[in-house]
């Protein structure tokens, strides 16, 4: 494949691919296109009739007609070009309307299809990834297909369609002046080709460096609190000086060569337009072409040439395009790692686990699980604890599938995961992690989150569980107050309960909590451990907790270090070992040397 296959045909055809369910409305808004340019041209022609009829009066090519009378001529010529005028409108009307509806609906389709791809890859793809390049993929990279679908598109099939139309009339009137004003075409299409293959890496550098700073001004308007606490505005400003100096000098440099096109084209064409000038002219003084056929000629040589001009906006709108598409494209076929299973969860899911001989390494890492085993009865009260990095949270992607383990297989009531169908399984599942997610929306719209049909009594029911209705009834407009952005308005304590709120009005049969309550105070954890035990009954509850005050009334402790579990036990049984979890509470005793 050559260069100017991969960059310009490759991402062009995709889009003709992607755009299947749409080929008919593109077919109708070409020929309209096509028609507008049609009736735009003929009015130049008339112009060479009008000239024919006052040289020839009567001996006019309208005579021919049967219309005899010079008058009744041109009122006939004159109501022709009315007609000509309205049907142009009308197509152009027509075209507009075609072309922006297509735009509209593509762009709508490809910034649903690629954020709908985005949902399905793993989490793995997010941490290679910035946020900010993703946002101007569905954002800045889709606009510019639109703008190009829009304008760009008609804009080339008018240009090729009336350079055929026109051929045809000049070779009809006069082939060596068609030749003569032919000359400069290919010319102009080899320039116009040379450009583009210069313009394409150019804006992809734009689009890319665009990227770039939307996602590095992402992450500081996100982490604005850290920049100041830390008194950092200097270095993030000089940073993101830099990166937008990146896209100034990227934008410079496609401009340069973009801006060279036109002023090319130009000098081109009017070598074309004065050959037509001055031998169409020679040609009618020795009376080889009429009057009304040299006028015909000069009028469409402008016709003809001049709107090769746009050529240089076209090609400029497509290489962005291209580029933009190479980028959205470039997305909609990123590999969907994790293949969901097409089996549903048995009802009533009972929530027992089973990790048998389960290998797992994140990429481009050491192995962190190397045949993983153990059990978990329906119902029980577990908990994993270990130091940082010793693969607690991991267990939890894997049983959610946000990862793939790549050995050995996950079994939730004894069926293996890889088949169910993903919302199958993440339904059973109830997930408060230390990081909360909150909507920006209304504390109730909140607490529903997921569990979009559940009736205001049964949200005021949990968040009394949850000791969260007591904040919530003194804020201004009570479970109707707005969060923010984030949940910028409320404490941390305050969100983490909301999601703990949430996740048990989705009543699943598995709860999972990864450092549910490590944002909250000692008295308000005292009692949301409390509600715990009571959520907890009949339920399979995971504990997640660095804090190991948290976990003394599970079932069953599992402690695990670089991946492997080292210990298992209740609270009692594990101290009595005087092993690592032994060491680790007297440590958050701040007493690692007491016996106990």
């Amino acid at each position: 494949m050559n260069c100017y296959e991969r960059v310009v045909v490759h991402p062009l055809f995709k889009l003709f691919k992607y755009s299947k369910k749409y080929r008919f409305d593109i077919s109708l808004a070409a020929l309209y296109s096509l028609l507008n340019k049609v009736f735009d041209i003929l009015p130049e022609v008339l112009i060479g009739v009008a000239v024919d009829v006052i040289v020839k009066r009567q001996d006019s090519m309208l005579a021919h007609f049967g219309i005899h009378d010079v008058k009744l001529q041109i009122i006939v010529l004159g109501l022709f070009t009315g007609l000509i005028w309205i049907l142009e409108s009308t197509f152009q009307y027509l075209y507009s309307l075609k072309w922006c509806y297509l735009a509209q609906h593509l762009q709508h389709d490809m910034r649903l299809d690629a954020y709908g791809h985005i949902q399905k890859l793993e989490l793995e793809y997010f941490e290679n990834k910035a946020t900010g390049n993703l946002m101007a993929i569905l954002n800045d990279d889709i606009n510019q297909l639109e703008r190009f679908i829009n304008d760009g598109v008609n804009q080339i099939i008018q240009i090729v369609g009336s350079t055929l139309i026109i051929g045809v009339i000049f070779f009809v009137i006069s082939t060596q002046v068609a030749l003569l004003s032919f000359m400069p075409i290919p010319l102009i299409i080899l320039g116009v080709f040379f450009f583009r293959h210069q313009l394409a890496p150019r804006y992809l550098r734009v689009r890319n460096s665009a990227g770039e700073l939307n996602g590095k001004l992402n992450t500081n308007l996100s982490g604005m609190a850290t920049i100041k606490s830390f008194t950092s505005e200097t270095h993030e400003l000089n940073a993101v000086a830099k990166l937008s100096s990146n896209y100034v000098n990227a934008n410079k440099a496609a401009i340069v060569m973009s801006a060279a096109v036109t002023p090319v084209i130009r000098m081109a064409v009017m070598c074309g337009f004065l050959g037509a000038l001055i031998y169409g002219g020679i040609l009618t003084l020795e009376g080889q072409i009429q009057v009304a056929s040299y006028s015909i000629l000069i009028f469409l040589s402008q016709r003809l040439l001049w709107p090769l001009t746009y050529l240089a906006q076209v090609t400029d709108m497509y290489q962005r395009s291209m580029a933009s598409i190479n980028r959205v494209m470039g997305l909609l076929s990123a590999p969907i790692q994790i293949q969901a299973g097409t089996k549903e969860v048995v009802q009533p899911c009972q929530g027992q686990l089973e990790f048998n001989a389960v290998d797992f390494a994140y990429q481009e890492r050491e192995q962190l699980f190397k045949h993983l085993s153990f059990k978990i009865a329906a119902g029980e009260n577990i908990a994993f604890v270990g130091s940082t990095g010793s693969g607690k949270s991991t267990l939890v992607k894997l049983l959610l599938r946000f990862y793939q383990n790549q050995a050995g297989e996950i079994l939730l009531d004894g069926q293996p995961i890889d088949e169910l169908s993903l919302n199958s399984l993440r339904s059973q599942i109830g997930v408060v992690s230390q990081e909360t997610f909150l909507i920006d929306g209304s504390i109730a719209d909140n607490i529903r989150y997921g569990s979009f049909t559940a009736s205001l009594d049964e949200v005021l029911r949990v968040a009394k569980l949850v000791e969260a209705d007591s904040f919530i009834q003194q804020l201004p407009e009570g479970y109707q107050t707005l969060v923010g952005e984030r949940g910028q308005k409320l404490s941390g304590g305050q969100r983490q309960r909301i999601a703990l709120a949430r996740a048990i009005l989705k009543n699943p049969a598995i709860l999972i909590l990864d450092e549910a309550t490590s944002a909250l105070d000692n008295h308000t954890e005292d009692m949301i451990q409390q509600a715990m035990l009571e959520v907890s009954k009949g339920r399979t509850t995971l504990s997640i907790a660095h804090r190991l005050s948290t976990v003394v009334n599970a079932d069953r402790i599992y402690v695990l270090e670089h991946g492997a579990i080292i210990e298992v036990g209740s609270h009692a049984e594990l101290l009595a070992q005087n092993g690592q979890y032994a060491y680790l509470w007297r440590l958050q005793l701040r007493n690692p040397d007491a016996v106990v």
